[in-house]
């Protein structure tokens, strides 16, 4: 079924951007429209981001324990290679081991590049399914394409930045560097101040939009050719579309697993 012969270019376009939403006010569905208000969920994106993630736990436990050295499996080959990969990443920036980071940077990696894998499913295939069995309207299957998920992940990165920088520094030279970089001149603390806020809060910004911008577009592009292109040819598009897509889905689970690495290591830094 193709949501084209229900819908015009307009709805079928906004039909697929519209989260399943809840009211935490009620604890009901908003199944019909849009609403932004504090008290609501984008229950859609909060259940298939726990479920990669439960995903992503459960595979990784159940290879850990049916780890061989003799007669490694492809599955295993494949985790080894990822471990493998994103360790000697954190060994380059930090130079120094660091296993708290390196787990937080293997999951970041692998769960971050799980949620973008969401966005080669056929666009219409999830909300047919939600509507069919579920009598739900209106349903997104890709967590990186919401920016309430990407800022998430990027506060929790945040925090740990914070987290990082006192129990390295301690409290009163995590403060000072407020004041005391880039210059040294006291008559430049004020300024320093601001530049340090900055560039601080920046990081929020920078590894969340990146991340969601580049998700969320590469969506509209498969929408638009859903809707627009015959259903016959679309594979056309859709098929060196979807290659090269995968590959900005490992790219952008790098650049935020990378980015979060080197945030840290300036935290590390006594």
């Amino acid at each position: 079924m193709n949501f084209t012969y229900i819908f015009n270019t307009k709805d079928y376009i906004n039909h697929h951007l519209t989260h399943l939403q809840i009211n935490l006010r009620n604890f009901s569905f908003i199944n019909n429209n849009v609403v932004n208000d504090f008290w609501v969920l984008n229950i859609d994106s909060i259940f298939f981001s726990n479920f990669l993630c439960i995903l992503f736990l459960i595979t990784f436990f159940l290879i850990s324990k049916k780890f061989s050295f003799r007669n490694p499996g492809n599955v295993q080959s494949i985790i080894e290679i990822i471990i493998i990969f994103i360790d000697k990443n954190v060994k380059k920036i930090i130079n120094k081991n660091n296993i708290y980071i390196s787990s937080l940077s293997l999951t970041i990696f692998v769960w971050i590049f799980l949620m973008n894998l969401m966005d080669i499913i056929p666009v219409d295939f999830v909300p047919y399914i939600a509507k069919t069995f579920f009598n739900l309207n209106n349903i997104k299957c890709v967590p990186s394409s919401d920016i309430n998920i990407t800022f998430s992940m990027a506060i929790s990165v945040f925090l740990l930045i914070i987290f990082y920088s006192i129990k390295y520094k301690g409290i009163k030279n995590f403060f000072l560097d407020f004041f005391l970089h880039p210059f040294s001149n006291p008559f430049l603390f004020i300024f320093n101040f601001i530049l340090e806020i900055i560039s601080l809060f920046s990081k929020i910004v920078s590894l969340s939009l990146r991340l969601f911008g580049n998700i969320y577009s590469g969506e509209i592009i498969f929408i638009l050719i859903s809707c627009i292109i015959p259903w016959w040819i679309q594979w056309i598009l859709y098929v060196p579309l979807a290659i090269f897509h995968i590959l900005i889905m490992f790219l952008q689970a790098f650049l935020f697993m990378t980015l979060s690495i080197v945030y840290l290591s300036m935290a590390i830094k006594k």
